[in-house]
């Protein structure tokens, strides 16, 4: 069984009652998840889903995922669920884990991007977990940000990008920090599409099947767009030779720039915004998005950021910097 340690976070009655009238009335709300925080609306309605797209300005045919309390509601929303499907909700639900699964022919296209399946998670986070339990029904809630921005782990992030219109449930911060591990489990073999939390080999120790090999019928998923995840500022992936380089460059012609590097810098300059983000992987993990926006004010002309080391407990953060840094 998978387990991750959560602070136990709740809201208040009155909060929550209104969290779910906003719901049931077919408005938005941005609540929060253990990897980030989600810009939800009710999964049932597509007139509400597709009020996610418009204020996110996200491309239609982008599927987002449906957050729903338990396990016992996959029937709900998918029309077959594997053996292999079973397995890995069992070991890695509640937590950061999304399964693609066959739609439930009462799946509306809003929330599957006019695909067959249907991507399905259930969140850890105990304020996510009480609204669900309250509201009754899934969630549809892609990231509380601008399609292809940096994703939100705090509701200050959230307020940041949409003001203080949209009802925000604050959960404080997200303990994990990137986005969950995505697996279809639609075909014939298990595949991971988006790397998370929840590593391949922790994968593949529940469904030794579970391949990273991807299958011409793989379905479109959540934050597999070449370039996503990206602050407005440009950023260039380098290796601290490089960034040593590169900053004096920048220092000698006096033009600003942002660095994120897994070291102090001794370099006291106006021009440098420096941000040290330690070696740790799951603290990088969590502390990668907030340090992104953090650069991203210091109106740099480019954001330096030092390559991480390579194996799979670095291969969410590489995958995530990798898009934010696509052209």
């Amino acid at each position: 069984m998978y387990h991750v340690t959560m602070t136990i976070h709740t809201i208040a009655n009155d909060e929550l009652e209104r969290a779910v009238a906003v719901l049931r009335s077919g408005e938005l709300l941005a609540f929060p998840t253990e990897t980030v925080y989600g810009l939800g609306a009710d999964a049932s309605n597509p007139q509400a889903v597709k009020k996610i797209f418009a204020l996110k300005g996200r491309p239609s045919s982008h599927p987002v995922i449906v957050h729903i309390g338990d396990v016992s509601e996959l029937s709900r929303w998918a029309s077959e669920v594997s053996p292999a499907a079973q397995k890995l909700a069992a070991a890695f639900w509640p937590g950061p884990f999304t399964l693609i699964l066959k739609r439930a022919a009462t799946v509306n296209d809003a929330v599957t991007g006019g695909q067959d399946t249907v991507a399905l998670r259930v969140p850890s986070h105990s304020i996510a977990q009480q609204l669900l339990r309250a509201f009754g029904g899934g969630i549809a809630a892609p990231s509380a940000n601008r399609f292809g921005h940096v994703s939100p782990t705090l509701a200050s992030h959230v307020r940041d990008e949409f003001g203080d219109d949209l009802l925000v449930l604050d959960g404080g911060d997200c303990e994990i920090g990137l986005e969950s591990t995505i697996i279809s489990c639609a075909g014939e073999v298990p595949h991971l599409l988006r790397p998370g939390k929840i590593t391949l080999s922790q994968l593949q120790a529940v469904v030794p099947e579970v391949t990273t090999a991807l299958a011409i019928d793989t379905p479109r998923a959540p934050g597999m767009l070449e370039k996503h995840y990206s602050p407005a500022t440009p950023i260039r992936i380098v290796n601290r030779v490089q960034l040593d380089q590169l900053l004096y460059e920048y220092v000698q012609r006096k033009q600003k720039v942002a660095v994120l590097a897994m070291y102090a810098g001794d370099i006291e300059q106006d021009t440098v915004s420096w941000v040290n983000a330690g070696n740790d992987a799951a603290a990088y993990a969590h502390s990668l998005y907030a340090n992104l926006r953090t650069l991203d004010k210091a109106g740099a002309q480019c954001m330096l950021v030092e390559q991480v080391p390579s194996g799979e407990q670095w291969q969410a953060v590489t995958d995530r910097l990798q898009r934010a840094a696509a052209d």
